[in-house]
């Protein structure tokens, strides 16, 4: 059989479809801060014009050498290139559905919604403090959530001084909301 028509065996990812991953939930918004939007679309840029074109540059390289099958720097080059014609993918569709939202514009404001740092008590004892941004932008590390994770969700159209009830794994767990902020504008 032709080689051509055989699939490669590193065509088949272990992790999945990112945007399996970071799905939205159906009929909402890719809701995202300026910054975040930035942020994606400066990725894009660097893999489409920096990234991509010298990749292509070393596949091509790496053809002309010969024989394709042992050819390190081909079959990564291949599968790198595969890798980031993915991302770019993913993140034309993400670019094209986002909605951003600009938070300063609730600055003042004791209401919790997309854009705010939220300080709670957890049940009468810990205090925690979360933000709230898009689902492509939040980082764990920073005290970012995402606005559909659990967390936020509860969070979402409170008040300073509401006693909510949060479901986790864990079991069912109270919370109050302390103190709202907002970038300035």
């Amino acid at each position: 059989m032709n080689k051509a028509f055989v699939r490669e065996a590193d065509d088949t990812d272990d992790d999945g479809d990112v945007q399996d991953q970071l799905a939205l939930p159906p009929s909402t918004k890719n809701y995202m801060t300026q910054a975040g939007y930035d942020a994606l679309r400066f990725e894009f840029m660097q893999l489409l014009d920096d990234e991509r074109p010298k990749l292509v540059e070393l596949v091509h390289w790496a053809a002309s050498n010969g024989d394709r099958s042992e050819n390190g720097d081909y079959l990564y080059g291949k599968r790198r290139l595969r890798e980031i014609d993915r991302r770019l993918r993913f993140l034309t569709k993400r670019l094209e559905i986002a909605e951003v939202v600009n938070p300063s514009i609730h600055y003042g404001g004791d209401q919790v919604f997309f854009g705010a740092t939220v300080t709670y008590l957890e049940d009468g004892v810990i205090e925690r403090t979360v933000c709230i941004r898009g689902i492509d932008e939040a980082n764990s590390a920073r005290q970012e959530v995402s606005w559909v994770s659990p967390i936020a969700r509860v969070l979402l159209k409170s008040k300073v001084g509401d006693e909510l009830n949060l479901q986790t794994p864990a079991g069912l767990v109270q919370i109050e909301v302390l103190s709202v902020s907002y970038p300035k504008p």
